[in-house]
């Protein structure tokens, strides 16, 4: 089996390797690439019966109604926020994401963004490079016995837990199902409102979804505790960025993130404004070994539809 036409919207040739661009080749009979705000996408959705798609691709109910061949949607990430999941399973349209290919190398970035946060790295760098090396004026904390909240227990999430007990952390977290494996560790499961309330840190780790979005809403921003450290290693949806600027203003909390690609360039000019919001690139998933198992994923999970079983398939 294999498709007439992959239309692939917004992951460019460089993301995957050759060989792995070879795969998708001899399962289709023709490849067409383009960028997400190319005004050739509809007059391309025809005759195409996969979508390979990056994020901030939206595929609606008009997007899918546009692709009557439409059998595969392949999400080249983890979130699938901007697809619509329901209204492609009722067109009997399979739609498979990469879950899990950068679990250590999201986890490990959120210690070392705390640990620069923490230990004053930045700064220490700085005055070593002028040539002063006192430590005069420093005055850095420590992550042991601290409250450490985690929102969301997927695979990151645990990987985060695990790391965060091992620091000496009081590690306790919120997700919409129980875990209770990992809460024989020693992590203990509290309500989410209650964990924002008293966590000296709160590390984000949920999909972005209809459910989702804006779960950092106005009141739970406001119910941060004072002088806690945020990182949101996932989409900034989650977020609600009006609530977020306000309390960035009281210069009493720490916000971290590193989705800033998927981020509105006004709304990076507004957050970027305050010293107490640091924003990174998206590094959080690009390590040569999430790199590799995203690539690997991706393409077996094309592979595994074709041959009739069908690997993280989301809807």
């Amino acid at each position: 089996m294999e498709f007439n036409k992959i239309l692939v919207i917004n992951v460019n040739e460089e993301q995957l390797s050759p060989s792995h661009w070879v795969i998708i080749d001899t399962i289709s009979k023709k490849r067409t690439h383009l960028a997400k705000d190319s005004n050739k996408i509809v007059e391309n959705l025809n005759d195409t019966d996969c979508l390979l798609v990056g994020f901030g691709v939206k595929i609606d109910k008009n997007t899918i109604d546009n692709t009557p061949n439409l059998k595969y949607i392949g999400m080249f990430g983890t979130g699938y926020g901007n697809i619509d999941i329901n209204y492609a399973k009722s067109k009997k349209i399979v739609v498979c994401n990469v879950p899990n290919y950068s679990t250590e190398s999201v986890a490990e970035l959120v210690f070392a963004v705390i640990l620069e946060q923490l230990r004053e790295l930045e700064t220490a760098k700085k005055q070593t490079r002028n040539g002063n090396y006192s430590e005069d004026g420093f005055l850095p904390t420590e992550i042991k016995n601290k409250k450490f909240g985690i929102l969301g227990l997927g695979n990151i999430g645990k990987r985060v837990a695990e790391l965060a007990l091992c620091f000496g952390a009081d590690v306790g977290y919120w997700s919409r199902n129980r875990k209770i494996d990992i809460e024989s560790k020693g992590i203990k499961y509290e309500n989410a409102d209650d964990l924002i309330l008293k966590s000296d840190f709160l590390t984000l780790h949920l999909s972005h979804t209809n459910d989702t979005e804006n779960f950092l809403n106005k009141d739970r921003i406001q119910k941060i505790k004072k002088g806690a450290i945020v990182i949101n290693t996932s989409p900034m949806e989650l977020v609600d960025i009006d609530a977020l600027e306000i309390r960035l203003k009281s210069e009493d909390i720490t916000f971290i993130l590193d989705h800033s690609d998927e981020m509105t360039k006004e709304n990076l000019e507004r957050l970027s404004k305050y010293p107490n919001c640091i924003i990174y690139p998206p590094i959080g998933c690009i390590t040569k070994e999430a790199g590799i198992n995203k690539q690997e994923i991706f393409v077996e999970n094309i592979e595994n539809f074709l041959q009739g079983a069908p690997t993280n398939k989301v809807n």
